[in-house]
């Protein structure tokens, strides 16, 4: 089998998909068959500069340099070859945020995140102006926001994209996104698989008395669906993909997506009446609706699929942080015993996530907030991390770790409350991936009580958003004539994989709901915070 993939890599028919992550980034190698055959790792984190979530340039460049020279080094180590030809690759990052460029190419301001929550003012005004939910993260929202504070580099933007735009734009010289990832720029009309013309003119009309130099889709990318061609792998891009010279330019390159549109790929989550949860850093669900929704919700936003299909996404801002904290506080406590007792961190997480099931289900009173950042669906600007209980609670571990899991998944809760009881949307499937389900069973049980349905966690899941980009990577260049999305990944990519499903026990899902009105009640403390701990 490795003298076969060997030959696959030195032929060049592989196919390379690279995401990145709030805190990793990921490249995955995949075979003809779609199974990956080699992968790279970068750990990186975004910082708080100017009370602004933000990465550099530099530490863009060096995590995607970085991670691609640890794949080579796979590679090589696995199969004795050089990476100097691809069938195909492309991008993928976190959703989002905001990254202007003047005419000649320069960043304007750092790049803002996803995580930021200081477009308030200019959601509300556009929410009102379109009739149609604009969340804080969103690239429209940031644009619009720097207009209403009057900053002056709004005058010079000749071209604004998100993080995975970025790259490719560097790396083909195209400025395009996927239509996955430009629904969190701006609304899609998924007729036409592009920016709504209608919302798009209502905004130039906004900003007229501001007589800027460009109109809207003047400086927005082009937008792609699934399986079009995006642009090939130019010279200078191979050079700032492999500094070492030693990948070749020419490989055709897909339309660059969001993290959300490859956890739908990687999930098989792209059919109508399908969905998925993505659970790490921040914490998002999707569904795949049959219609639009009743009414307009805050809460709930609407994106597409990488083929154009509307889906209802609820975005949180905060999932996993303050459990790895929690975690690390336990770690740096057994190194302090006499001794110092050395336990494997992922042995460590499955002791406590697994000690959170032989809790009581609403969590004997305990209540925890997990707010790193801002949580919009809760109406938090800013976060403080928290945990509060009675006297007469019942402090347990077990009852700590299963209060501090169900606050990974309480906002995610409330907003999917909505979609599912009253918009009454239906969902046939629901799986999850991500580092909240690394450990099995634990995150899938609380999950599927937090959801009221089944949740399923596919054996590819740990392959990811990166692997999830390689396969619509393979899908630009394999798809036969007419064939769509949905059914290239049920019949040739999933077809026999195998996974888990849990289903929702009456008495968790019960615990749920009791554990969320308390955590609904006490939100003002949580605010109380944020105002008392500036």
């Amino acid at each position: 089998m490795s003298e076969a993939i060997k030959k696959a890599i030195q032929e060049g028919r592989t196919v390379l998909g690279l995401e990145f992550g709030s805190t990793r980034i990921k490249a995955v190698l995949v075979d003809e068959s779609h199974q990956p055959v080699a992968q790279g790792n970068w750990d990186w984190e975004n910082r708080l500069e100017d009370n602004i979530w933000t990465y550099s340039l530099e530490d863009i460049w060096q995590g995607l340099q970085g991670c691609y020279r640890s794949l080579s080094e796979d590679v090589q180590a696995k199969y004795g070859v050089g990476l100097e030809k691809l069938a195909a690759l492309g991008f993928s990052g976190m959703m989002h945020g905001y990254m202007p460029f003047d005419a000649a190419g320069k960043l304007l301001v750092p790049f803002r995140t996803w995580r930021n929550t200081m477009t308030g003012e200019a959601c509300g005004k556009l929410l009102k102006e379109f009739d149609f939910n604009i969340p804080q993260r969103w690239s429209i929202a940031h644009l619009y926001q720097a207009v209403l504070n009057g900053e002056e580099h709004v005058k010079d933007v000749a071209f604004f994209t998100t993080l995975a735009g970025y790259i490719h734009w560097r790396l083909s010289g195209e400025k395009v996104l996927g239509v996955g990832e430009a629904s969190g720029m701006f609304p899609i009309d998924s007729e036409t698989c592009d920016f709504d013309a209608g919302m798009i003119e209502k905004f130039d009309g906004l900003v007229a008395e501001k007589q800027f130099g460009w109109k809207l889709r003047d400086i927005l990318p082009r937008v792609l669906c699934a399986g079009e061609k995006a642009g090939c792998l130019t010279p200078e891009g191979a050079k700032l993909l492999d500094p070492s010279g030693t990948l070749q330019a020419g490989a055709p390159m897909c339309p660059p997506e969001g993290d959300a549109g490859t956890g739908m790929t990687a999930t098989n989550s792209v059919r109508k009446r399908t969905g998925n949860i993505s659970a790490g850093t921040s914490i998002f669900s999707m569904v795949v609706t049959e219609k639009a929704l009743a009414k307009v919700h805050e809460e709930i936003d609407m994106v597409t699929t990488p083929d154009g299909s509307p889906v209802a996404m609820v975005h949180c801002n905060n999932c996993t942080s303050d459990l790895n904290a929690w975690v690390n506080l336990f770690e740096e406590f057994l190194g302090k015993a006499p001794g110092g007792v050395k336990m494997d961190k992922n042995e460590l997480y499955g002791l406590l996530y697994r000690e959170a099931l032989a809790a009581d289900t609403d969590c004997g009173g305990l209540v925890a907030y997990n707010y790193f950042s801002g949580e919009p669906v809760t109406g938090l600007n800013e976060g403080r991390p928290m945990f509060v209980r009675t006297p007469d609670a019942k402090f347990t571990l077990a009852n700590f770790m299963r209060s501090h899991l169900y606050s990974a998944m309480a906002a995610l809760k409330i907003g999917n409350d909505i979609l599912l009881k009253e918009e009454q949307v239906k969902v046939d499937s629901l799986t999850g991936h991500g580092g909240l389900f690394k450990t099995p069973v634990v995150g899938q049980q609380l999950m599927a009580a937090a959801m009221n349905a089944p949740v399923t966690v596919m054996d590819t899941a740990s392959e990811g958003g990166a692997w999830g980009m390689a396969v619509l990577a393979a899908y630009m260049e394999e798809k036969a004539e007419g064939e769509t999305l949905p059914d290239y990944l049920s019949d040739r990519i999933f077809a026999g994989q195998t996974g888990t499903t849990i289903a929702p026990k009456p008495e968790d899902v019960a615990g749920f709901d009791a554990f969320i009105e308390k955590y609904k009640s006490t939100l003002p403390a949580e605010k109380a915070a944020v105002e008392g701990l500036a």
